[in-house]
């Protein structure tokens, strides 16, 4: 189980890195437009972490060598940042961490990628909708005396409630002096609220939404890291550091 964060100069360079890591990540999101390879983001996203003086966490896991996990359409996490060139309407998901002061932050965002400024909703944005609200309720659960299991049912009814899937075999997880601590956070309620995981003051979670439009079963690509939808559904991913207050 994580440590709980309750030092107070831990806690103001654990929320000074979240800050700093959603700034990286809005800019890399913005460069997201029909025609620019994921590799390209993954350059830009590597170079921000480093002005911001932080480390790329994604490249201290054994084997994988880039600094982002960007996934596209079906793709639903651990994508590998090729070549690919981003088309008009594709829904494209980028994931990030980073190390700084000696914590780890974990962030990801999806959008769908278009060069226009309409106010019309696609059935696309619709989709992402969901679980950007998913992601607002989950965190409203993040408090002491709570259990992970009020963050799972948030996100689980929000998803299920528009007609889509939590993915059941990924989760959230905690985050801080490793990039993956414990406790797992699950996109669905698996068992009784009661028997899950207490939220205690202090604990820093990585609250992840992920889902897809059909089917929740994956394949793993051949490349080794890439999870897709079985079925060739759209999957998404919203993902924020959350620290549980003290008081």
């Amino acid at each position: 189980m994580a440590i709980p964060i309750k030092n107070k100069e831990e806690i103001k360079v654990m929320k000074e890195g979240v800050k700093r890591l959603r700034r990286i990540l809005r800019r890399v999101l913005n460069k997201a437009k029909p025609g620019i390879r994921l590799s390209q983001l993954d350059r830009l996203a590597e170079s921000l972490i480093e002005k911001q003086k932080g480390l790329p966490s994604f490249k201290m896991v054994p084997g994988y060598k880039w600094a982002t996990c960007i996934n596209v359409n079906q793709g639903v996490v651990h994508g590998i940042p090729d070549n690919y060139r981003l088309k008009e309407n594709d829904v494209v998901s980028i994931d990030m961490g980073m190390k700084f002061g000696g914590l780890n932050v974990d962030e990801a965002w999806t959008v769908e990628v278009t060069n226009q400024d309409s106010k019309l909703k696609t059935q696309n944005e619709k989709f992402l909708e969901v679980g950007r609200r998913a992601l607002e309720k989950a965190i409203k659960m993040a408090k002491a005396g709570n259990r992970v299991g009020h963050i799972s049912l948030a996100i689980e009814k929000e998803i299920k409630k528009a007609g889509f899937s939590p993915i059941q075999a990924l989760t959230g997880h905690g985050v801080g002096r490793k990039l993956h601590e414990e406790p797992k956070i699950p996109c669905y309620l698996q068992e009784k609220i009661v028997v899950t995981p207490l939220l205690k003051p202090g604990m820093t979670l990585a609250i992840e939404v992920i889902y897809s439009k059909g089917s929740p079963e994956l394949i793993l690509k051949n490349d080794g890291w890439t999870l897709e939808t079985a079925d060739g559904s759209l999957a998404a991913l919203f993902e924020k550091t959350v620290f549980v207050p003290l008081h």
